[in-house]
C-alpha cells in the first residue's frame, strides 16, 4: 500500500524537497559497484532517486512503487529513461533475474502484517540470480528515535522558488510496539491549505528480520550499521540459498 502522503500529487512533488539530502544513497551505489551488479531491482523506489543514480552509471534498473504520483515525479528526472518503472509492489512483479535488490528509506518498515512482510523478501528472492544480493536498512529499535518525532525537532519551512513556502512537521501519535504511528502536517502558506497524513511503521527486531530472511530462502544474512547514520540504522545484506527455500541452516553474522 502506498504511503497516504504520497498519494496526493501536491505532497509527492514535495518529497524531494523534504529529502533534499540523499547522501544516504551513496552507500547503495557504492555497494552495487563493489558487488559488480549489472542489474538492480529497487523495491519501494519512491520518486526514483536511487534508480536514476544507478541508471546514470549504466546499470539495468527496474524500479517498483505503489504510488502512481511518486512514479510521475520519478519519470521526469534525469536518466529516468534508463529505468523500467513499474506501478505496484514486490508481489506483483513480472519475472526477473537481477543481481541486486534494494529497499531504501526504511521502506521495509511499512509492511505491517506478517504476511505483507513475508511476501516481500520472498519476492526479492524470486527476482534474484543465484549469486545475487538483497540489501536494505531499517531504523535501529534500540535508538528509540520515535521520541524525537515532535514539532519542535521536526519543524521545517520549505522555500519553493516562484511558489509559496510550505511549513511541515511530524508528531508522534501512538507508541504500541512493535507499531509506531505519527502524523505529518503540511501548511501551504499562500492559501492556508493544511494537509495531514497519518502513517504507521513496524519496528521488527534484528532477530525477527534475520529469521524472516532465512525463511524466505536466503542462506546468509549479515548486519551492519548505516555508514552515514551509525547507531541509528541497521543495514541487512542477504544472499540466496539457491533455487529452493532454505533448509533451516541459514547463517547469521
Amino acid at each position: 500500500m502506498a504511503d497516504a502522503a504520497l498519494e496526493d500529487p501536491r505532497l509527492s512533488q514535495l518529497s524531494d524537497v523534504l529529502d533534499d539530502d540523499r547522501s544516504d544513497l551513496d552507500a547503495y551505489v557504492d555497494r552495487a559497484i563493489e558487488l559488480g551488479a549489472r542489474s538492480v531491482l529497487d523495491i519501494g523506489c519512491g520518486t526514483g532517486t536511487l534508480a536514476c543514480l544507478l541508471g546514470r552509471r549504466g546499470l539495468e534498473v527496474t524500479a517498483v512503487d505503489p504510488a502512481a504520483t511518486s512514479l510521475d515525479v520519478a519519470r521526469r528526472k534525469p536518466y529516468a529513461d534508463r529505468v523500467r518503472w513499474i506501478l505496484g509492489n514486490a508481489a506483483t512483479l513480472p519475472p526477473l533475474q537481477v543481481e541486486l535488490v534494494t529497499m531504501t528509506g526504511n521502506v521495509a518498515q511499512v509492511f505491517l502484517s506478517e504476511d505483507e512482510w513475508a511476501h516481500t523478501p520472498e519476492a526479492a528472492r524470486a527476482a534474484l540470480q543465484p549469486q545475487g544480493h538483497l540489501v536494505f536498512e531499517v531504523r535501529n529499535n534500540e535508538r528509540q528515535a520515535w521520541w524525537e518525532w515532535n514539532r519542535e525537532r521536526s519543524y521545517r519551512c520549505l522555500e519553493r522558488p516562484g511558489r509559496s513556502t510550505v511549513e511541515t512537521w511530524v508528531e508522534l501519535t501512538e507508541v504500541s510496539l512493535p507499531f509506531i504511528s505519527f502524523r505529518s502536517t503540511f501548511v501551504f502558506t499562500d492559501d492556508g491549505l493544511v494537509l495531514t497524513s497519518d502513517s504507521t511503521l513496524r519496528f521488527r527486531s534484528q532477530a525477527e528480520i534475520q529469521s524472516s530472511l532465512c525463511s524466505a530462502g536466503f542462506a546468509a544474512v549479515t548486519v551492519g550499521e548505516a555508514p552515514d547514520r551509525p547507531g541509528r540504522e541497521l543495514v541487512f545484506m542477504a544472499t540466496p540459498a539457491g533455487a529452493h527455500k532454505s533448509d533451516g541452516n541459514c547463517s547469521r553474522i
